[in-house]
């Protein structure tokens, strides 16, 4: 457990204060185990605090690692569950010099990670609640201990709320990070479904691709309707008096709040591009392969249609007749051969002006 005070600056505290600060509010970060192991420690604190101790439900929410964005809310303080959406442990598709593959570029999509970050917002305490080897809490540690030092030109986060949302914000801003890595590797699976050897796709790894995106999906949308949520709440608070610094200061919150929301909307935009591409890649793919085997199809074809009548010819002078002109000439065989040449010559002929001869230059699967 993590403790600090900001004020008129930013300070870590060695445990739970006994009182709240005169001025500002607390930032109590833990991680998951150690909000299970310290539960009645920071319940009772909470309690001495005056300002009410956490719902066992919303305890369980904030233990919970597989639960999904929401927002839920009570008279004295507010919980936000928001699932980050970061890379995990490299692998080698994660190495710009190899060349991905369907089944590096599964693996890179299996590896990121989406563990939830909890807050409870008081109106002078926020706790977080991280995962175990969650970046964002130690990210903003070092950047709020550079703002109090005038380093960041940046001003301090004025509220919980205000720091929630930021923590927040950097969260969906790390998204962009995988933008580059997700259209890198999806790039690699369209290019593997439309390249010259369409017979040796990884169906298997295709799909696991497919259904990352879906699940990227379903968490993006959790995440919009749990940040509309909050929106939702933060209109219904009490109004301050006008032309105060309260005042300001929720209108600043209504603004980074729409900004939070219209960044998710961005990330749910270039999510749902993404799928789309490689389902386009996908009836590409089948595409191709209908004409490249129509093709094979209107060859064999054309071919059958050319040795019918030289098989005409050849059953004509086979039956057992001995009145059958040219069968006891002497040149017989050899005109019976120019005429065969000459009917597929013309065939040939023919069926190339008709171009049922031709390539196809729109097979982009032909090998």
């Amino acid at each position: 457990m993590r403790v600090f005070a900001l004020a008129d600056g930013f300070r870590p505290l060695p445990s739970l204060p006994a009182e709240l600060p005169a001025t500002g509010y607390l930032w109590v970060a833990l991680r998951r185990e150690q909000l299970r192991e310290q539960l009645g420690l920071l319940q009772a604190a909470l309690q001495g605090w005056g300002i009410g101790p956490l719902v066992d439900l919303h305890v369980s929410d904030l233990l919970n690692q597989q639960l999904p964005s929401h927002f839920d809310y009570t008279s004295w303080y507010d919980l936000l569950v928001f699932r980050r959406l970061a890379a995990g442990a490299p692998t080698a598709g994660d190495q710009d010099t190899e060349v991905v593959s369907a089944v590096t570029a599964a693996q890179t999509l299996a590896t990121i990670d989406t563990n939830p970050v909890g807050f409870a917002m008081f109106d002078r305490v926020l706790i977080t609640v991280h995962p175990s080897d969650c970046q964002v809490r130690d990210f903003f540690i070092d950047r709020l201990a550079q703002m109090s030092e005038g380093h960041a030109g940046a001003r301090l986060p004025a509220s919980p709320a205000d720091l929630m949302l930021r923590i927040v914000n950097h969260m969906v801003d790390g998204y962009l990070a995988l933008r580059r890595l997700l259209t890198r590797d999806l790039t690699a699976l369209q290019q593997e479904l439309l390249g010259p050897r369409p017979r040796h796709i990884d169906w298997r790894a295709l799909l696991a691709a497919r259904n990352t995106l879906h699940q990227l999906e379903e968490l993006c949308e959790d995440q919009r309707s749990a940040v509309q949520e909050w929106i939702d709440a933060l209109a219904e608070w009490p109004p301050a008096a006008a032309e105060t610094q309260a005042q300001r200061e929720r209108e600043l919150l209504s603004v980074r709040s729409r900004d939070v929301l219209e960044h998710i909307e961005r990330v749910l935009s270039h999510v749902r591009r993404l799928e789309t591409s490689i389902e386009s890649a996908v009836q590409m793919h089948f595409s191709a392969l209908g004409q490249r085997t129509n093709d094979i199809m209107r060859t064999l074809t054309v071919l059958t249609a050319i040795f019918l009548p030289l098989n005409l010819i050849t059953g004509i002078f086979g039956m057992n007749f001995d009145a059958i002109p040219l069968i006891h000439s002497s040149t017989g065989f050899w005109v019976a051969m120019l005429v065969m040449v000459a009917v597929a010559i013309s065939l040939v002929g023919y069926f190339w002006r008709k171009r049922y001869l031709a390539s196809s230059s729109v097979t982009p699967g032909s090998d």
